[in-house]
C-alpha cells in the first residue's frame, strides 16, 4: 500500500523484540550502524523503543531506499511457533491507524520478517512479508550485510562465573521467591549505568549524562512492567554484594522479590567499586492488561465508597493514555500538554474519543497500580477527577522506562 508522507509509528504487540534493517537498492545496509535492535536503539530516521519503532523516511541516510522489519522472541532462542503470532500496527504521525497486519502462525523458525518499507518514485510504499528466517537473528544480520563478530553481548563475562547468580537463587529459594535468569540487555544496561557512577566517583540514580539508570534500560530495548535496582559501592566480590543487600531492609526486598523475573549485574572500579544490580519483569500483553485493570478497579472501588457509579473501559481513551505514557518515555517530559502543545483532549480525539468532556491524571515513578491510585486519592486535584460525577468512561495507560521509571495515565470522559 502506498504511504502518506511524513513520520511513521510501527507497533508490534507480543512477547517479541524488534528490529529494523536499512538498506539501499542492493539490499545490503551501508554498515552495522544501519542495524536497528535493542543493543543499538538509534539510526538516522529510525528509533526504537521497546517494540515500538518510530520511522520517518525523510531523514533516512542518503541512498536508503528500504527498511525491513524483523521480529524475534524476547526470549532469545524460542521459537517462533510456540507463540502467539506478532500484530502489526502502522499509524501516522497523528496517530492515524494506516495498516494493520497478523502473519500466518510460524513452527521452529526464531526470527520473522514481517514487513518492508520501500520508496517508489519520490513516495514509500508498505509491504506485508511474514516470512520465517530460519538462521536466527545474527544469520538475518550477516545476509543483509552487517559485521557480526560475536552473537553474544558485548558486555564483560556473565556474573555467575563468580556464583553470582546461584548466591542470588539459594536466597530467593529459602524466601519461596522463583529463580531469576540473567539478561543481557539488563546486563548493558547495569554496565553503562556503573561505569557512569565510577566516572562520576559517586552513586547516583543519574551520570554527569544526565541519563537515569532506567532510561539505560529502555536503551537496550527491554519493556518492563515491574523493576528494581540496586546502585551500591564498596563490596569487592558477588558474595560480598550479595550478603550487602540481604542485610539491609529494602535491598533485601528488592533481592528476594517474587515478582522479578530477570536480572542483570555489572561493576566498573575507580577506587572504590561500583555495582548496579537491574531487577525486572516483561511487560507483555497479558501484564499490561492485568496491570490497567487493577488501576481500573481501584478507582472505582474509590468511587463507589463515594457513592458514585462506576467508570466503563473505553478503547479509545485507552489508546490516548497509553500513547501518552509511550511518549513521555520517548521525549523525556512530564506533563499534560506534549512538546507538540497536544492536549489531553486533543489526544483523546485523535485516538477516536467522542467524549464531550475530558479530565487527565497522570503519575510517574510509583511500582503498583495500589501505589498510584493511592498518590492519585492523595493529591486534590486527581482526586477530584477520580470522583468527577460527570465522567462515564476511563482509559489507562502503563510505561516501564524513561527517567522516572515507570509513567501512568488515566483518561477520563463524560
Amino acid at each position: 500500500m502506498p504511504l502518506p508522507g511524513g513520520a511513521l509509528v510501527l507497533r508490534v504487540a507480543g512477547p517479541f523484540d524488534v528490529s529494523a534493517l536499512v538498506t539501499d537498492g542492493g539490499g545490503k545496509v551501508g554498515g552495522d550502524a544501519d542495524f536497528v535492535f535493542y543493543n543499538q536503539p538509534g539510526a538516522p530516521g529510525v528509533r526504537l523503543h521497546g517494540g515500538t519503532l518510530h520511522l520517518d523516511p525523510a531523514r533516512l541516510r542518503p541512498a536508503a531506499t528500504r527498511v525491513t522489519v524483523a521480529v524475534s522472541a524476547a526470549e532469545p532462542g524460542t521459537p517462533l511457533g510456540r507463540l502467539p503470532a506478532p500484530r502489526l500496527e502502522v499509524t501516522d504521525g497523528s496517530g492515524r491507524a494506516l495498516a494493520c497486519f497478523v502473519p500466518p502462525r510460524l513452527g521452529p523458525e526464531t526470527v520473522l520478517l514481517l514487513a518492508e518499507l520501500y520508496q517508489r518514485g519520490t513516495g514509500w510504499k508498505l509491504r506485508a512479508i511474514g516470512q520465517g528466517y530460519a538462521d536466527g537473528l545474527a544469520g538475518l544480520a550477516r545476509d543483509f550485510g552487517v559485521d557480526v563478530v560475536d552473537d553474544g553481548p558485548q558486555t564483560e563475562p556473565a556474573p555467575d562465573a563468580d556464583g553470582f547468580l546461584g548466591l542470588v537463587n539459594s536466597a530467593r529459594a529459602r524466601a519461596g521467591s522463583p529463580p531469576v535468569a540473567l539478561d543481557a540487555r539488563l546486563g548493558a544496561a547495569a554496565r553503562a549505568h556503573a561505569e557512569a557512577m565510577a566516572g562520576a566517583g559517586r552513586l547516583a540514580s543519574e551520570g554527569l549524562d544526565g541519563v537515569s539508570v532506567h532510561q539505560r534500560i529502555t536503551a537496550t530495548g527491554y519493556a518492563y512492567v515491574t523493576v528494581g535496582e540496586h546502585l551500591v559501592s564498596g563490596p569487592r566480590t558477588p558474595a560480598e554484594f550479595v550478603a550487602y543487600c540481604l542485610d539491609t531492609g529494602q535491598a533485601r526486598h528488592t533481592l528476594l522479590g517474587p515478582g522479578f523475573t530477570h536480572l542483570g549485574l555489572a561493576h566498573a572500579d575507580a577506587g572504590d567499586r561500583y555495582w548496579t544490580a537491574l531487577w525486572a519483569r516483561p511487560l507483555t500483553p497479558g501484564e499490561l492488561s492485568q496491570t490497567v485493570a487493577e488501576v481500573v478497579a481501584l478507582t472505582n472501588a474509590e468511587r463507589a465508597r463515594a457513592g458514585l457509579a462506576p467508570l466503563a473501559a473505553d478503547p479509545p481513551l485507552a489508546r490516548a493514555a497509553q500513547a501518552h505514557c509511550a511518549d513521555m518515555v520517548a521525549r523525556d517530559f512530564y506533563a499534560h500538554t506534549c512538546p507538540d502543545r497536544s492536549r489531553p483532549w486533543d489526544r483523546a480525539a485523535r485516538a477516536g474519543s467522542r467524549r464531550r468532556t475530558i479530565g487527565e491524571n497522570i503519575a510517574c515513578g510509583q511500582r503498583s497500580p495500589a501505589e498510584v491510585v493511592d498518590g492519585w486519592m492523595n493529591s486534590p486535584g486527581h482526586r477530584a477527577n477520580i470522583l468527577e460525577a460527570d465522567f462515564t468512561h476511563i482509559g489507562v495507560g502503563f510505561t516501564g522506562g524513561g527517567r522516572a521509571g515507570t509513567y501512568w495515565a488515566q483518561l477520563f470522559g463524560g
